[in-house]
């Protein structure tokens, strides 16, 4: 991957840099402390330990069982972190829209799944100028867009499932969209991709995926499974059912896994359910995310407002988690200690023991919507001394 330096100056939320401007090298070279005065709060950071190691547990999980690996870059939208698990053996990256496919062509990325059906043609004028790129489509809407946009198209055919967001809901209907995909002279059936990451049961998850086999064995029976198609699922939960129900596809169809949180993980959401908690022999992931934030004010008993709000924590699949209070350069667990809502810029923090000037490292739930709120994020080694610059796009 072609990934420019990252430089930071006064723009940079986190860093404080009155003048000048500083590059990821400069820090690496010098490493300094989170806490000697070139920050402020809230900032959050990257744990270079944990994410180089979740990288690893995929990238070797993803080799045990055999599947090509295309982790979900929206998670990130992070070159740094992209280039990583390129480093680590991924096969490609999916993204969520044109614009990030976009994003990483022009960073090198050679193998590029869409996981969303296009339709604007704006869009679909430049994917017919490209090599490798792939997407979704799930009407004869999406499927007439991709053929009059002219030049050669890969496309996936989507299941879906009852009260999920994009898909056909039965085989009668992929059957319809693959054949429509086939039948356009300008469009490559790629294969078939699902998400099943919306379901919250194993059995809902399992049942899903079984449909999905069976939806490979009625395209392959009428004829219209082409040799080196595709199928495509996994987010971040359920990726152990999707390789247990996925392994009864032919032999030679190859499964792409999309799971992207798994490169940073967290202390919430994907803590409660990642796949290793069913099977803790394949794993574990470490939360990589952590957010620096300082009290504000002790305004009554057993209430303390921190200086970080909406604007720089996710909150859409749970709130922020106090793991540590830093105080006079010693620090002891946030023990007690929970968070009640936030506002644009103040958290309430709910607990004894607090005063203005703590600092509280918290961890996320949701590294999605953590990332996209930093364009520049400080890496961090096990002694909080920063050692990169993470730059994320969109």
């Amino acid at each position: 991957m072609d990934v420019p330096e990252p430089r930071v100056d006064w723009r940079s939320k986190g860093f404080f840099l009155p003048d000048g401007e500083r590059s990821a090298s400069d820090y690496a070279r010098d490493k300094p402390s989170l806490f000697g005065g070139g920050f402020t709060w809230p900032v959050l950071t990257l744990r270079q330990a944990a994410a180089e190691a979740n990288i690893a547990i995929m990238a070797a999980y993803c080799a045990r069982h055999d599947l090509d690996f295309a982790p979900h870059a929206k998670t990130t939208m992070a070159p740094g972190l992209l280039a990583a698990q390129f480093a680590a053996g991924a096969w490609g990256m999916t993204v969520a829209t044109p614009s990030q496919a976009l994003v990483l062509r022009r960073l090198g990325v050679d193998r590029i799944q869409i996981a969303n059906e296009v339709l604007d043609p704006t869009a679909l004028s430049w994917l017919a100028t490209q090599d490798d790129i792939w997407f979704q489509a799930d009407s004869a809407a999406g499927v007439g867009a991709a053929a009059a946009a002219g030049g050669r198209l890969r496309v996936f055919a989507e299941l879906g499932h009852a009260g999920g967001r994009t898909g056909v809901r039965n085989l009668e209907e992929l059957e319809t969209v693959a054949r429509a995909i086939s039948d356009a002279g300008n469009l490559e059936f790629a294969g078939v991709t699902a998400y099943e990451g919306q379901l919250k049961t194993e059995q809902e998850v399992d049942d899903f995926l079984d449909l999905l086999v069976a939806g490979v064995g009625r395209l392959t029976a009428a004829g219209l499974w082409p040799a080196g198609a595709r199928v495509s699922a996994g987010g971040s939960a359920w990726f152990d059912r999707v390789v247990a129900r996925l392994a009864a596809l032919p032999r030679d169809v190859r499964l792409i896994l999309r799971s992207g949180a798994s490169v940073t993980h967290d202390d919430g959401f994907y803590s409660e359910r990642t796949p290793f908690r069913r099977v803790p022999e394949e794993g574990p992931l470490t939360a990589a995310l952590e957010i620096w934030a300082q009290v504000l004010s002790v305004p009554e008993k057993g209430l303390a407002i921190a200086g970080m709000g909406k604007r720089d924590a996710p909150f859409d699949e749970g709130l922020p988690v106090p793991l540590e209070i830093r105080r006079d350069g010693t620090t002891h667990p946030a023990e007690g200690l929970s968070v009640a809502k936030l506002n644009d810029h103040h958290t309430y923090v709910e607990g004894e023991g607090l005063r203005p000037g703590d600092l509280i490292r918290f961890g996320i739930s949701h590294p999605c919507t953590a990332f996209d709120k930093w364009r520049y994020i400080p890496v961090v080694d096990d002694d909080h001394r920063v050692v990169d610059v993470l730059q994320t796009y969109l």
